[in-house]
């Protein structure tokens, strides 16, 4: 089998925790379960560019068990849990090529290892497949029936491609699903950004200042969870109704020009360019702490953060430290990367689990309606978004009321009144 893993002795270590993770995950393995016996996915050739972690594994196996023969690789170089990398390899015989910490170069040979099986079907996490495809391999179109889309910054990626004549096939935008985003975006980011930071750092959040940068699902997630700790948080956003709603909530909203003179902690959320820049990191107080939770480290001008700079060095793990020219020192974590997978180990798996049922469910949906779909983004269909939810709280113990006949007809009329 062809792969590119850090160590394959770490395989059983990793079977470990894809067993521990998959405990937490009873939707998918009830997907799992019903694609074991149905093979919805015979035949088919999966590439996947996600996080490769003990969530993402679990998918992987669950999309095999389908009958798809899978590739995987990682969609970001520091997110890579290399021991999960090697069992499924050694345990699954699932190629993957992913390890912790690899350089640019590496990271596209990995996407191209993974597009070497001609894939029907794409799984990104970031649309970096898809513009792998598009810019450099576009031979490969003709083989793909539709793709999938993790992530809010993907999703941005692929609707530009759509606005612009340039995406060749549909792609689901699973970040899009109600069971995704309000859940994965918002509590899995909220939960595991904290604890990034406190991993690379070891600080106590209570009585700090943490701007957060942007008031999205991601970002309200982060913020209420900052609360919750008892840090002072301050909002800054572009969007008008986004900066009401977090003043609502009970956040100070002020231009990242002034949070940069209170914040302790600096965390960006926004999946977009340079939102912490040059104009910024002279402003900030001395041993300011900045990091990243979106998907790139563009968030993050840390090409001007260096070229402002007398010196640097590493300080912990995850944490380097800059020296000013000014005399101050700013800390970055994880090279701005996504401190919730570079320093921790990313989402829960109980969050995830919606998550990665809509990839499942959505390949199944590409599969079965390929002759029918333009080349477009497509959100997932209501009805396996809600039978996601429906399955989830079956999972969870938890019984809802259903409405009566005399309910649903009131509901759809229009005659009822005063």
């Amino acid at each position: 089998m062809n792969y590119d893993v850090k160590d394959i002795k770490l395989a059983d270590r990793g079977l470990k925790r894809i067993v521990w993770a998959q405990k937490e995950m009873p939707v998918l393995e009830q997907i799992k379960e019903r694609f074991a016996k149905e093979k919805p996915l015979k035949g088919k050739k999966i590439a996947a560019c996600l996080h490769v972690t003990t969530e993402t594994a679990n998918l992987a196996i669950a999309l095999k068990a389908g009958g798809a023969e899978i590739y995987v690789c990682a969609s970001n170089p520091l997110s890579t849990q290399d021991d999960v990398a090697a069992s499924l390899v050694k345990h699954h015989n699932i190629p993957t090529f992913a390890i912790k910490g690899e350089n640019n170069k590496v990271y596209y040979s990995h996407i191209d290892g993974v597009l070497k099986i001609e894939p029907n079907i794409t799984i990104d996490d970031g649309a970096d497949l898809v513009t792998t495809i598009l810019l450099k391999k576009r031979n490969l179109i003709k083989n793909i029936i539709g793709g999938a889309e993790e992530t809010t910054t993907g999703v941005i990626r692929l609707r530009a491609m759509e606005k612009d004549g340039a995406l060749e096939y549909p792609v689901i935008a699973v970040n899009d699903a109600l069971t995704k985003h309000f859940f994965d975006n918002r509590y899995g980011t909220g939960q595991s950004t904290i604890d990034g930071i406190i991993r690379a750092t070891n600080i106590l959040l209570a009585g700090k200042v943490i701007v957060t940068a942007g008031y999205g699902w991601c970002g309200r997630g982060f913020a209420m969870r900052a609360k919750g700790l008892g840090a002072h948080v301050i909002v800054t956003e572009v969007d008008h109704l986004k900066a009401i709603e977090a003043a609502m909530d009970g956040f100070e909203v002020m231009p990242m020009k002034d949070a940069a003179k209170k914040g302790d902690i600096f965390v960006t959320l926004t999946g977009d360019l340079n939102v912490v820049d040059k104009a910024h990191f002279p402003l900030m107080k001395d041993g300011a702490i900045v990091c990243n939770s979106g998907h790139f480290n563009d968030e993050i001008n840390i090409t001007a953060l260096k070229e402002m700079s007398n010196s640097s060095k590493i300080v912990r793990d995850f944490v380097e430290e800059y020296t000013l020219k000014n005399g101050k020192k700013i800390c970055i974590l994880a090279d701005g990367r996504l401190i919730n997978l570079s320093a921790a180990e990313g989402h829960p798996a109980s969050v995830m689990d919606m998550s990665f049922a809509n990839h499942a469910l959505s390949a199944e949906y590409l599969v079965n309606n390929a002759d029918k779909l333009e080349k477009k983004v497509y959100v997932v269909p209501e009805n396996i978004d809600m039978e996601i939810a429906r399955l989830k709280l079956n999972a969870m113990g938890i019984k809802i009321d259903t409405l009566t006949a005399e309910q649903t007809k009131y509901l759809n009329s229009w005659k009822s009144g005063t």
